[in-house]
């Protein structure tokens, strides 16, 4: 059966099928196969810090945008948690006017060029393409889509500014920096508000800064972003913590009439395992922060890192993902995941594997830590490992590991970084008593606004979700944003 066909063969109404026939006219769209990205060769990245993906040149985005088949119901847009009207930028893009293209996301997007590259495009908008769904093929690659025009308005020198509507003078806050709320920012923006965000650490950007390295997200890319954001009204102020460098009530006082929470979930999660406390044993969360933002693997560093050769990290997510590839570039000469599912429930991104495997990460699979053993000096050398196997499904849907008896090993490492989960940054929580939280410390909110227990309080991103992607949190802060916007104006019609 011909692939128009069957098409033809779903059950749609018969406007689709006139839609349909006329995306057809041209049948060699649905012939292309999806276009592959070039990558760095790993031996060359591993010595540096430099990206990984090389993006697509404009011939080859105007032919990845050609496979798009315009659909009239497209999914690829609910599929994305701040709604970008996908087709209408792939559209631009295969006419040729990367600019305008550029234009159309950041009608819904403050940070393309950042989500083009660490969103799990494959789990949201790819996930909901009409290929995938329908016809069981490869999506059409809208992460490299986004990332191109970004990139493409970016190298241009031709940066557009979204259209700002009549400043209304009123003041609103974000406490936090990272993708929420940066979100929540430039939607407000764009409505008129007064916008400050405050951030605690020393740089903006939040996990964009702290939490991604520069061989998947170069920092110049989080600037420019924010950078924009600074065209269009908003305001940064650093080194700020709200609740202790000013209270809320404080803030109040200056005029504030509403504030966001996008404060994160920094606190990492420990196993609680015996020798955990060992010297060169820390978090990823800690680790990542101390060589990205801190450049603690620099030569005259005033915090140094404790160099590793055989370094293993402890979790199959991202964040995992991020150490162990960043481990290989400070010269482990071994570097492993150890993780107690089987490779396939992993969560981290398939590209994310894909580039630790070439790169000479090994993968210690349905394997788990149970003891850390140390030298006279009290640093990390030795560790006991237990092989798991998979049991009935959890909460989680994926298989429960379960201890395998006298299976256990020791292996020799020198540095072990967990990457276990996080739990929601305690700060706020704790200097407003009046906030309702959830037993895991996460702000309870209205799902629909984003509103907390105390009226003039939005929250969103991982402070209430307790994890999310970037994707998700900048969501939550449009979301917010949306909600506050009609909260505000309802206190100032009463």
């Amino acid at each position: 059966m011909s692939v128009s066909k069957e098409y033809l063969k779903e059950e749609r109404s018969q406007e689709w099928r006139t839609e349909l026939r006329k995306n057809l006219k041209n049948k060699e769209r649905l012939e292309f196969a999806r276009i592959k990205m070039n990558e760095v060769d790993p031996m060359e990245r591993i010595r540096s810090n430099i990206e990984v993906n090389k993006g697509l040149s404009p011939i080859e985005a105007v032919a990845e945008a050609r496979r798009c088949i315009d659909c009239p119901d497209p999914t690829c847009i609910t599929g994305c948690p701040v709604e970008i009207n996908i087709p209408k930028f792939i559209k631009r893009i295969e006419t040729g006017d990367f600019l305008e293209a550029a234009k159309v996301l950041k009608e819904t997007n403050a940070l393309p060029a950042v989500c083009g590259r660490v969103c799990p495009q494959e789990k949201q908008c790819e996930n909901n393409c009409f290929y995938q769904k329908k016809l069981g093929r490869e999506a059409v690659a809208i992460g490299y889509l986004e990332r191109f025009a970004a990139d493409y308005e970016r190298n241009s020198g031709n940066i557009s500014v979204p259209e700002i509507k009549e400043r209304n003078g009123i003041k609103v806050a974000s406490v936090g920096s990272g993708p929420a709320g940066l979100a929540f920012a430039g939607d407000m923006a764009k409505m008129g508000y007064d916008v400050t965000v405050f951030e605690a650490l020393h740089e903006i950007g939040g996990v964009l800064k702290y939490g991604i390295p520069e061989f998947r997200l170069p920092n110049e890319i989080v600037d420019v972003e924010v950078d924009n954001l600074r065209k269009m009204g908003v305001k940064f102020e650093t080194d700020f913590i709200v609740g202790k460098t000013a209270t809320f009530d404080e803030l109040r006082a200056d005029g504030y009439k509403g504030f966001f929470i996008g404060s994160g979930a920094g606190l990492p999660r420990f196993m609680n395992i015996p020798g955990e406390n060992y010297i060169g044993i820390l978090s990823a969360n800690e680790y990542l922060t101390r060589v990205n933002l801190m450049k603690a693997a620099e030569p005259d560093t005033d915090t140094p890192l404790l160099e590793g050769k055989v370094v293993a990290v402890i979790g199959g997510g991202n964040t995992a993902m991020d150490s162990v590839r960043t481990a290989k570039r400070l010269g482990a000469e071994r570097a492993m995941i150890i993780y107690r599912r089987s490779l396939e429930e992993m969560p981290a991104r398939i590209e994310e594997i894909k580039h630790a495997k070439e790169e000479g990460v090994e993968f210690l699979n349905l394997n788990t830590p149970v003891e850390y053993f140390a030298d006279e000096k009290g640093r990390v050398n030795r560790m006991k490992v237990q092989k798991m196997k998979l049991g009935e499904p959890d909460a989680s849907g994926r298989r429960r590991p379960i201890p395998i008896e006298g299976s256990e090993y020791f292996i020799d490492v020198d540095t072990v970084i967990v990457s276990v989960g996080v739990s929601p940054n305690p700060l706020i929580p704790a200097a407003m008593p009046e906030l309702e939280v959830t037993r895991w410390g996460t702000i309870v909110v209205n799902e629909d606004t984003m509103q907390t227990s105390v009226p003039d309080i939005f929250a969103g991103g991982d402070i209430v979700r307790g994890g999310a992607t970037v994707i998700l949190a900048m969501g939550d802060g449009r979301k917010a944003a949306a909600g506050m916007n009609e909260y505000i104006k309802e206190k100032v019609k009463s």
